[in-house]
């Protein structure tokens, strides 16, 4: 990604107890008003409740994107539309280093894991070679990984419910190797993607052998000093990173998302038990690595938790350089961290906290950008305001501040400092009020719009409006009961005369963009997600980004959920214009996997997406994956990969 693609204006984890009240009107009230005031009367009769199929046929001829639908379905390798390639980049376990080995199929090697790509490719920036150029065929591909399927990654496990247990300590070692990032040169030759394996830029930023910088409020504070770094200023290694985003300036950002199972102990022992409760930091998941690495033992190491769950942001341009935890932009289950650049100069940072009823966060930095200088910007994202979301029925929303001394977020409520803000987020946005969300994932903002659209996976905890449980209740953003299918929410910034938008303000307008769903499915209410034919729906919606266009591509993680028999895969959409909304199916997973991290090069002729946790499913092994995509050989487990989508005539992706 070049910094002039982004938005300038010159973009069953345990449930907590929160405060809100909000409460929603009828749900075809909320969503047919929400539609009207961000669609317009265009995008509402492609989504017209009661429009006669004429109607219908005509509005799914809208869409800028020319390919035929990927039909729906779920077997063990990858589809893509027609008239498009889909090769394998690279598969965990392949050689980045110049002194790594090839891959062992279910050998235990830790030492070779830090060398090799790491396991479960999530979310994905490409960035150009040199820095500073558009380059769309020579770049560096920078992956998330987010967790292990331990099940998959040796014999002998027993499974995925039971078999984590029992690790032994080279194996917590492997394991903890394959978290983290990896940063891969790729070139494309002769219409064909391949990866540099002795590129100097190749690296591995792993849990186990890489040291993080602690920067912004937190850093230094008690509450993160452990026995191995006594100043609460380094932590080794970062886990669980699902989503991101970049920065103008050419950095990478990672979101620390499900930390809260990796620990052992009993965290009623420690000074921290509530704060741990509120995110759900307990050993109930088998938690095997305080077993052989005292730092995820409670009772030995009870700050260690408050070490993890933030955003972490990396320069792949520089090798050598030391990536940091900016504990500014809050501490959570981040899913990702998209930034835009404001009608003045600032820096806008959009992140989701992905857990049922938890919140949308938006970081605005003090300081502006600077788009002469790189340097100047390295560090700008330690200081700023630190904002959570309010919804209301009325198509407004605000941004509540969370600033130590305002409101409730005082000494009296536990907040000495800033620091508490950001080491207890999740306390300080229930105390402010802000709106529970169903899963709040990816956060990405529209180049072209300035819009910001907040995908929200699915809730099916969510109780109907007169329920008595404020939080869990049904609200404005929020309509659905028992939400099995998700819906994708767009937030309009004040547009500044001349100068973009205004993504430091604290009021914003409001509505749907899709409202996900079987539209067959009575259930789902989801006559409003308009579809190009009958297998151009989705639901559980998860990630978005932007082509070049500006059209939306959303990836899915839950297809297969609910009584579907059907894989995840990538959608595309327009966002504006007649084909508003209109979704279609560019490319579906193999069995048990879930689809995450596209990237599109500046040109857009090239779409990178992740294959995560192909094979995976209950009673899943070894020994028995689901499918062994994507090497299709005896002996040899299924290998989350990275697979770059070009079209075969060489024209645009979605053309």
């Amino acid at each position: 990604m070049h910094p002039d693609d982004l938005p300038h204006v010159a973009a069953c984890e345990p449930e907590d107890i929160g405060v809100n009240e909000t409460v929603a009107p009828d749900i075809q009230t909320i969503i047919s008003r929400r539609l009207l005031l961000t669609s317009g009367a265009a995008a509402v009769a492609a989504a017209t409740i009661g429009a006669d199929e004429a109607q219908a046929q005509a509005s799914r001829s809208a869409s800028t994107l020319k390919f035929k639908d990927v039909k729906h379905g779920l077997d063990g390798t990858h589809h893509v539309a027609e008239g498009y390639r889909a090769e394998v980049l690279i598969r965990w376990g392949d050689p980045i280093a110049k002194d790594a080995p090839d891959f062992a199929p279910g050998k235990v090697d830790g030492a070779a894991q830090e060398k090799q790509f790491g396991y479960n490719c999530d979310f994905l920036a490409y960035w150009p070679l040199p820095y500073g150029s558009r380059n769309s065929t020579h770049g560096l591909i920078c992956s998330n990984h987010e967790y292990t399927n331990n099940e998959l990654m040796w014999p002998g496990m027993n499974g995925r419910n039971n078999g984590a247990a029992g690790l032994t300590k080279e194996q917590v070692e492997h394991d903890q190797s394959a978290h983290g990032l990896s940063v891969v040169e790729v070139r494309k030759r002769g219409g064909k993607w391949s990866y540099v394996k002795d590129s100097p830029y190749n690296r591995r930023l792993s849990m186990r052998g890489t040291t993080f910088r602690v920067a912004g409020p937190a850093a230094g504070h008690a509450r993160l000093r452990t026995n191995a770094d006594p100043g609460g200023t380094k932590v080794i290694g970062t886990l669980n990173n699902c989503a991101g985003g970049f920065t103008p300036w050419g950095t990478v950002l990672s979101g620390e998302e499900n930390f809260n199972g990796y620990f052992r102990g009993d965290r009623n022992k420690t000074a921290e038990a509530r704060n741990y409760a509120r995110y759900g930091v307990q050993a109930s998941r088998g938690a095997p690595w305080g077993a052989h690495d005292a730092r995820f033992d409670l009772d030995k190491e009870p700050n260690e938790p408050n070490r993890f769950g933030w955003v972490v942001e990396y320069d792949p341009y520089d090798p050598k350089s030391t990536p940091v935890k900016r504990t500014s932009i809050g501490r959570f289950k981040h899913e990702g961290a998209m930034t835009t650049v404001s009608h003045d100069g600032r820096i806008a940072l959009y992140s989701g906290d992905d857990e049922r009823f938890e919140y949308v966060y938006k970081f605005v930095t003090k300081g502006k950008f600077e788009p002469a200088k790189r340097a100047p910007n390295m560090n700008l994202l330690d200081e700023g305001t630190l904002y959570v979301a309010k919804f209301s029925d009325d198509g407004t929303m605000t941004w509540l501040p969370l600033v130590h001394g305002e409101g409730p977020l005082t000494a009296a409520n536990g907040f000495d400092s800033q620091a508490d803000i950001c080491i207890e987020t999740r306390r300080a946005a229930d105390l402010v009020g802000a709106t529970p969300m169903d899963r709040p994932e990816g956060v990405a903002v529209d180049p072209k719009t300035g819009k910001v659209y907040v995908v929200l996976t699915y809730n099916e905890r969510r109780k109907a409006a007169g329920d008595a449980n404020a939080r869990e209740r049904a609200n404005a953003p929020n309509p659905r009961a028992d939400n099995r299918w998700g819906q994708i929410v767009e937030i309009s910034p004040p547009a500044v005369k001349g100068a973009g938008y205004d993504h430091a303000a604290t009021t914003c307008r409001w509505g749907f963009f899709i409202v996900a769903g079987n539209p067959k499915d009575p259930k789902a209410q989801a006559k409003y997600h308009p579809a190009t034919s009958d297998d151009g729906w989705f639901q559980a919606p998860d990630n978005i980004t932007f082509d070049p266009k500006g059209r939306a591509w959303i990836t899915t993680d839950g297809m297969d959920n609910f009584g579907n028999d059907m894989a995840d895969g990538l959608y595309g959409a327009d966002t504006r214009g007649p084909g508003r909304a209109l979704s279609k199916h560019f490319f579906r997973t193999p069995t048990g996997a879930e689809m995450t991290g596209p990237a599109f090069t500046p040109d857009g002729k090239t779409v990178f997406v992740s294959v995560q946790h192909p094979g995976e499913g209950e009673k899943a092994s070894f020994e028995s994956p689901g499918t062994r995509w994507p090497d299709f050989k005896p002996g040899v487990p299924p290998r989350p990969s990275v697979v770059a989508i070009t079209k075969a005539d060489g024209g645009e992706i979605g053309s």
